[in-house]
């Protein structure tokens, strides 16, 4: 006779007697007292009190904090929803006023996407999101995790939602020893056992919080998780540990050179990026390609200077080195690329982050060879 390991046996019941045990209300209880204050969300006693969520708001601030902090994105968040009010307001807007309005949240992917949806969403739905999943998806930069976020937490629908949060939290409640990224699949079905057909939208928004402030990266302060008693990775000490993640690979590094070209009336020269690849779309100043090595590729016949010091950035694949390129050239000179931007209408905080280090470092008074 065929008998099935007792692990295979013992594992399963052991996970279905903990999903019994976790229970949504214990932490929507600890979320109507703990729930985080932020610019974009309705408080938990004023959705109870019939308030309900701005879907353009939960939108335009789950764009924002893809891979940005909740501090960094709440000045943001503030100003864009200040200017542009309304999804129509937004669509409306200018693209170069939105992207210099982004400029320094950076991966400007997203703020382009965010033109794009915004338009769709004022053409095709007269300005109000649509509340299906499937739906959300169709438009230019929602995907799963965005759908699922606007689903549950502007329409109180039961999607599951999970972030960085959520699966940090899962991978510690079910002791779930899979590294990053091959366990989404599995905690992401942990999570939507889980998430509960009463107030969906406040209980996804719980368990980031709980993940935010209590089951933090390090040292989590289980002492006071509403969830603790049920978690397996405090009970078997490996909380700590979780969730685990494939080793990083050492990111490369480019080369590249940044020219930085003043008119004798003090116009600026700069070109505006590419739409696709990176700080697509986005006005800086002429450089060389990023590569291995820099290669010189100068946008204007002048006479040269090198800045002592170079310009250091990291992206998401690469860190870059820029060095600096300064002249200075007469009214009638004609760049090879770009264009000259009078002085009253440069801006630097309009510069993508990188491009205003370039800025900043050459205004720094460094002394020029």
């Amino acid at each position: 006779m065929h008998h099935t390991p007792a692990k295979a046996l013992v594992k399963p019941k052991m996970r279905s007697n903990l999903r019994e045990s976790l229970r949504s209300d214990d932490l929507l209880a600890w979320y109507d007292f703990h729930a985080r204050k932020m610019p974009w969300r309705v408080p938990p006693e004023a959705r109870r009190n019939g308030v309900i969520p701005d879907a353009y708001r939960v939108w335009l601030s789950e764009i924002m904090l893809q891979q940005t902090t909740v501090a960094a994105v709440k000045s943001y968040f503030e100003y864009f929803t200040a200017r542009w009010p309304t999804v129509g307001d937004l669509a409306a807007a200018e693209d170069d006023e939105v992207m210099g309005a982004w400029a320094g949240l950076g991966y400007y992917a997203r703020a382009r996407n965010l033109l794009k949806c915004a338009r769709v969403v004022q053409a095709q739905y007269d300005g109000k999101f649509p509340n299906d999943r499937t739906e959300l998806l169709t438009l230019p930069g929602i995907g799963p995790y965005t759908a699922a976020a606007i689903s549950a937490i502007a329409f109180d629908l039961p999607e599951t939602v999970v972030d960085g949060n959520v699966e940090r939290v899962m991978a510690r409640l079910f002791d779930v020893h899979i590294p990053l990224p091959d366990a989404k699949k599995e905690l992401t079905q942990l999570a939507a056992q889980l998430t509960p057909k009463r107030r969906p939208g406040d209980y996804a928004q719980a368990v980031m919080d709980l993940g935010a402030t209590i089951c933090t990266p390090r040292n989590p302060a289980c002492g006071i998780c509403p969830w603790n008693a049920s978690c397996k990775g405090r009970v078997n000490g490996t909380a700590n540990q979780l969730p685990q993640k494939r080793p990083k690979l050492q990111k490369p590094t480019r080369y590249g050179i940044i020219y930085y070209v003043e008119r004798c009336d003090g116009a600026v020269l700069l070109e505006k990026r590419p739409e696709t690849g990176l700080l697509g779309g986005m006005l800086g100043f002429p450089g060389s390609p990023w590569q291995e090595i820099a290669k010189d590729a100068p946008p204007i016949h002048a006479t040269w200077r090198a800045l002592n010091d170079e310009v250091r950035h990291t992206f998401t694949h690469f860190h870059l080195r820029l060095a600096i390129r300064m002249a200075e050239v007469g009214q009638n000179a004609e760049p090879l690329v770009g264009s000259f931007v009078p002085k009253n209408a440069f801006s630097p905080s309009a510069l993508p982050t990188v491009m205003r280090k370039v800025f900043n470092l050459v205004k720094s008074g460094d002394k020029l060879t």
